[in-house]
């Protein structure tokens, strides 16, 4: 039911109290609770030929429906070497890093990196869940364009490998206003504008945060994977957007910016 009807359907004082329960001004968030996290994707296998007929067949269809708009189809070796990386059900999660701030006894803000990353997809997820349930005091999760890539992307794969799913992620049938924990600075920039789209690398720049993907980019993740074997690289390259996401949200709350020498990665 469309968001607008649901509240219709309530009086106007039990609205109220919805969303006054449920809102919160980013400046009062305690920045230790937040976990910073972003994820790499890949193709689920090298190339199309690799893929069963069947699903040779469905990322044929698939690639028919998104490149319908330019008119031109590449072929499916093309296109899925190029597409299938963003769509969970013909690709896989190759890294999740996440970060957290902290406050250290030089009265500085510090920030920790850690990275889970595999070819066992199974493995990096359970890994990440673990930390999920192992850590109460993360009560959110923030990334650039995470409620529109990175949650579902996670979720639908560890429904696929048959995990458990977090209690943090067990988001299926929740209201809007019960999902105030996860904090998405592409959504924050937006201020409602829902048809614009604005890139962290854009964010970086006009907060003169230093730019994270200066030495490899969303294109290159799956040749560094399946060519290269560089999962170390791939780690580093998305440490690099867990930080500057961080620092992005650090402007949002008019806070200073981490220093380099503070970022620590485990």
């Amino acid at each position: 039911m469309p968001l607008f009807f649901y509240l219709a359907s309530f009086d106007i004082n039990t609205v109220q109290n919805l969303y006054k329960k449920s809102a919160y001004m980013l400046e009062t968030i305690k920045l230790p609770s937040i976990l910073f996290l972003d994820v790499e994707t890949v193709s689920g296998k090298a190339t199309f030929s690799k893929l069963n007929k069947d699903m040779q067949k469905l990322w044929e269809t698939k690639a028919e429906q998104i490149y319908r708009r330019t008119g031109e189809v590449p072929s499916p070796k093309e296109s899925y070497i190029e597409k299938a990386g963003i769509f969970a059900e013909f690709g896989k999660i190759v890294c999740i890093s996440v970060g957290f701030i902290s406050q250290e006894k030089d009265g500085e803000m510090h920030f920790r990196l850690k990275s889970f990353y595999s070819d066992d997809e199974a493995a990096l997820l359970t890994d990440f869940a673990k930390l999920l349930q192992s850590t109460p005091r993360f009560t959110y999760l923030c990334g650039h364009n995470i409620k529109e890539f990175d949650i579902p992307y996670i979720c639908r794969r560890m429904v696929i490998n048959q995990l458990a799913m977090p209690g943090k992620l067990q988001i299926h049938g929740k209201k809007p206003w019960e999902l105030n924990h996860f904090l998405d600075t592409l959504e924050l920039w937006k201020f409602g504008d829902y048809k614009n789209y604005t890139s962290l690398n854009v964010l970086c720049n006009i907060f003169g945060v230093p730019t994270p993907k200066d030495d490899m980019d969303g294109s290159q993740v799956g040749k560094a994977y399946w060519k290269d074997k560089a999962l170390d690289k791939i780690a580093e390259y998305c440490q690099k957007d867990v930080l500057a996401t961080a620092q992005v949200f650090l402007k949002f709350v008019r806070k200073d910016l981490i220093k380099e020498e503070h970022v620590h990665v485990a």
